[in-house]
């Protein structure tokens, strides 16, 4: 048999072949910008130069400590520059990150570092309290080395021989990292919220990685240098993968350890922020913000918004207040966002409102993403393009996770049919957008009829005293399910009652969709922003 031109005499080599790392970023940007600032914390400022030494330091200090390629090293912080560095730290040696997600309880954590293998824990302060408890009750717990940030002034104990500053010392700046032999190595491990049993395990690859990070500065526009503010927890999807693309672009991490409207909005003016992500829940926080905290504010600003749709006037009204939003979509499956509602220049001669609800859709393909599609779960036959027929939105690419550690039955169910199934479920329109309508399990079926709750909570956030809304189902003997809506109201917003709030809905909406029993409290929400359904859903059944 002939052999293939293209096949012959040109194999994969040194000189043209690499794997693809994120790592690279880092070494780029301290080679050729080594002067400029990498990170601010408080009053310390940190150059690219001295970040990547302190990165290698750590990659040594864990080489020294044992850690060798394959270990899982677990880091429970806030957005604090050893969380940062750890991003690159840990890699560099071969070694998998777990950023711990800060709220859960002591019990999800020991189920975490155990399920995970955690050879090393890095852990701040201010979370002592559950680490010991964690710890308490493990087998073979993993040594800590503590986090002492001298920006936390609460109670803490120190836990491990040494803190991280000490342990930094021990390594070596001019460090010869390893990382990845094979572009497809695990890089990171992310576990999923665990709102039903055990927490999953996503296992993320330096290929997709790197991949992401750069996909975020295309769908994005991003530009050389900019000033990134940490209001994303970056144990969220590893930040949507930002630790590295903020890196790759020479920009500035302004690091946050505490989420509220007067510290975000004092960082962005006092270090002239441009970039900064967040849930929702982030932007209703700044649109409460009172009109003194935005004094000294005045330039350009841009936030890039995901977890659940935000309503149309969320979006209206931040906008109002001076920020230009990208609304993006994705899952911790999927290394963060993966879907962007892209604009065009056109869209801008529509209403305020009609731009709001454009915006409100979760759009198209992130260049780094391969396939999207909303289709039938059982065949996978695509959905037609028209905006009303729903569908589970169905993905597939190199931005696509691993699969779930040790979980085959999970991993081989989330890729039957060679596509990602997401369990989100969305129309698409027929200029290709997507949009999303519910979680199948969010889904309300009331006498036979679907209703989303997400459309219902749409109107909800109409309403001028709602400030936060969720929609879940309670069990009714007549109609099956009916909506059950539980509201936040604004502070200082008029006095509304069940009644007020109902009628209103049913002036916007089919009066099967609007909901027959309100709510009113304040919502529970996981540290990244999403109101926690699940706990609705129960306080739903009681009822």
């Amino acid at each position: 048999m002939t052999k293939i031109a293209y096949e012959t005499g040109l194999d994969k080599n040194p000189a043209n072949y690499q794997a693809l790392t994120p790592l690279n970023f880092l070494q780029r940007s301290a080679a050729v910008y080594p002067k400029k600032i990498a990170w601010v914390h408080g009053q310390e400022r940190v150059n690219y130069r001295k970040f990547e030494e302190r990165c290698r330091r750590l990659s040594s200090a864990l080489a020294r400590k044992g850690i060798v390629a394959g270990d899982t090293v677990a880091v429970m912080a806030p957005n604090v520059p050893a969380l940062l560095e750890a991003h690159y730290g840990v890699p560099m040696v071969g070694a998998v990150l777990n950023a711990l997600n800060v709220r859960l309880d002591s019990a999800a954590i020991a189920f975490i570092l155990e399920h995970g293998e955690a050879k090393l824990l890095i852990s701040d302060r201010e979370y002592s309290h559950i680490i010991s408890e964690a710890l308490a009750v493990m087998d073979d717990p993993p040594p800590v080395i503590d986090i002492d940030d001298v920006m936390y002034q609460g109670n803490g104990e120190l836990l491990g021989d040494l803190d991280y500053e000490a342990f930094l010392a021990e390594g070596d700046p001019s460090y010869e990292t390893l990382g990845p032999s094979d572009e497809w190595d695990a890089i990171t491990l992310n576990y999923t919220s665990g709102t039903t049993g055990n927490p999953k395990g996503v296992v993320y690859h330096h290929r997709g990685a790197y991949l992401n990070a750069l996909g975020n500065i295309l769908a994005w526009q991003m530009p050389q240098s900019p000033t990134y503010l940490w209001t994303l927890p970056m144990f969220h999807c590893n930040g949507w993968c930002f630790p590295w693309t903020i890196v790759a672009l020479a920009g500035t991490h302004v690091c946050l350890r505490n989420v509220e409207a007067g510290g975000i909005l004092r960082m962005i003016r006092d270090n002239h922020v441009t970039h900064f992500c967040g849930a929702p829940i982030i932007l209703n926080m700044l649109i409460d913000a009172s009109a003194e905290e935005f004094v000294g504010i005045d330039h350009d600003i841009k936030v890039m918004t995901a977890a659940s749709p935000p309503p149309p006037p969320v979006l209206a009204s931040i906008e109002q207040r001076g920020f230009e939003v990208t609304h993006a979509y994705g899952l911790t499956e999927c290394y963060g966002p993966g879907v962007v509602c892209a604009w065009h220049e056109e869209w801008n001669v529509k209403s305020t409102l009609e731009r709001s609800r454009l915006k409100a859709r979760q759009g198209v393909m992130y260049p780094s993403l391969d396939g999207l599609m909303i289709a039938k779960p059982e065949d996978l036959k695509p959905c037609p393009a028209d905006g009303e027929t729903m569908g589970e939105v169905m993905m597939r690419g190199n931005i696509v996770m691993k699969g779930y550690l040790k979980n085959q039955t999970a991993t081989d169910a989330a890729f039957k049919g060679g596509w990602f199934r997401t369990g989100d479920l969305g129309v698409m329109h027929p200029d290709g957008y997507i949009e999303l309508k519910d979680r199948s399990k969010d889904i309300i079926i009331s006498g036979g009829e679907n209703v989303s709750s997400i459309e219902v909570e749409t109107v909800l956030y109409d309403h001028p005293s709602i400030g936060a809304a969720a929609v879940v189902a309670r069990p009714d003997k007549k109609w099956g399910e009916t909506p059950c809506a539980f509201v936040e109201l604004k502070t200082e917003s008029e006095a509304v009652t069940e009644g007020d709030i109902i009628a209103f809905c049913r002036r916007n909406l089919a009066h099967f969709k609007a909901p027959k029993t309100v709510v009113f409290g304040s919502l529970p929400k996981t540290s990244t922003g999403k109101i926690q359904k699940y706990l609705l859903r129960e306080a739903a059944q009681e009822l």
